[in-house]
């Protein structure tokens, strides 16, 4: 059975995410798509607006045959950990090859430069660190160390998919047997834009917004009826109800308990300090943080770990779990499951229970932090059985 991952996150599942399965699947010849979805949290550090079971519903309605999960330890994190992961995942299940997304407007040999960085890695830390305290953010010193090193690509690591496209390349170029890559060309509204263009493919970012603003109308013709229908009868998430929570947490902790956060550096944690006490919602103490430096995104990410408690031993013990965790499936990725159940060494999870239940230690946690800030408080990972969906419902 020929297979072609996608490494994704739905936030939420839009019509231009349909295209890319479709694409994926025209592209790679592929019996079977598999998504490696982020779960509760995501990679920019926001919550889902939507939960991981709805969102991996939608995705099998259009286009996606498994769907598994991309545990929090890599999916809340910068471009190279989250590659990381989901790369991982793919290949620990065999998959042929790799298609995503990418918004660069310059074409890149993809598998080239996976094979560059893989092998001279330790030259680009080395490079990396030469440069590290020059006051940029990491986005753009990533882009001053490759300029210096392939000064003939003229890479530009600010387009957020181009970004993680080169980070799959780089990864997949690691193992023994690379999948194939297969880049796909953004269609329709940029990665950040916050509104909707007629006869184009919105932006998540645009739905997110007027969906927060509740003008679910404008949204109506660019989403599946699945999802609209979601973001009708469920609670929206954002920061806005997780803002209380965080806060409580900063103000209850001393400076030396924000200090053995994870990725809590160079001071940080008074500037976290300072900006609870002062701020009256997440945007405002988001901005009073971030600097040149500390970029909004990384704030956010930051932001998580503090909520969730996350030190870095924490984060070090799940990154040597391994295990597939899979949230729903129709037949033809329930039998690919199946030829790879044997073959594979990490862990295949459909049930959460007390025999497993220590390797997603993390991933349950923040279920259920995520699970506070909902109306029916719902479970996300006890008593959970992955989504099935039959053929009739296809």
């Amino acid at each position: 059975m020929k297979s072609c991952g996608v490494i994704v996150e739905y936030n939420p599942f839009h019509h231009g995410h349909a295209y890319h399965l479709r694409e994926a699947r025209k592209e790679s010849q592929a019996d079977c798509l598999v998504a490696v979805m982020s779960g509760n949290f995501l990679q920019r550090g926001e919550p889902a607006c939507l939960d991981k079971w709805q969102r991996a519903r939608v995705a099998l309605e259009n286009g996606a045959d498994l769907v598994i999960e991309l545990p929090f330890c890599y999916a809340v994190q910068s471009a190279d950990y989250f590659t990381k992961g989901g790369v991982r995942l793919l290949q620990a299940l065999q998959v042929d090859s790799l298609c995503f997304g990418t918004d660069s407007k310059e074409s890149l040999d993809y598998e080239a430069f996976g094979t560059f960085s893989a092998q001279n890695e330790s030259l680009i830390n080395k490079t990396y660190q030469e440069m590290k305290n020059n006051g940029n953010s990491y986005p753009q010193q990533m882009t001053e160390v490759y300029r210096k090193l392939l000064p003939e690509w003229s890479l530009d690591f600010s387009s957020p998919n181009h970004i993680l496209g080169m980070g799959y390349a780089k990864e997949n170029a690691k193992y023994k047997c690379p999948m194939s890559l297969y880049p796909i060309k953004r269609v329709g509204n940029e990665y950040h834009d916050t509104t909707i263009q007629q006869n184009s493919f919105a932006s998540a970012t645009s739905i997110r917004h007027l969906a927060h603003q509740g003008h679910l109308s404008d949204i109506k013709e660019v989403v599946p009826s699945s999802t609209f229908k979601q973001l009708l009868e469920e609670e929206i998430i954002s920061w806005n109800q997780a803002w209380p929570l965080l806060k409580y947490n900063i103000i209850s902790s001393s400076i030396e308990e924000l200090k053995t956060i994870y990725q809590m550096v160079e001071g940080l944690e008074y500037r976290f300090k300072e900006a609870a006490l002062k701020a009256t919602d997440f945007h405002e103490f988001v901005s009073l943080v971030k600097s040149k430096r500390y970029t909004w995104t990384r704030i956010q990410r930051l932001s998580l770990y503090v909520l969730l408690n996350i030190t870095k031993p924490i984060i070090d013990s799940a990154w040597q779990e391994e295990y597939i965790r899979v949230l729903g499936f129709n037949d033809c990725g329930r039998e690919f499951l199946k030829t790879r159940k044997k073959e594979t060494t990490f862990n295949i999870i459909t049930n959460v229970n007390q025999k497993n239940d220590k390797q997603l230690e993390l991933d349950i946690k923040a279920g259920q932090v995520y699970s506070l800030f909902m109306n029916e408080n719902k479970s996300q990972d006890y008593y959970q059985s992955p989504i099935y969906l039959k053929e009739t419902e296809q």
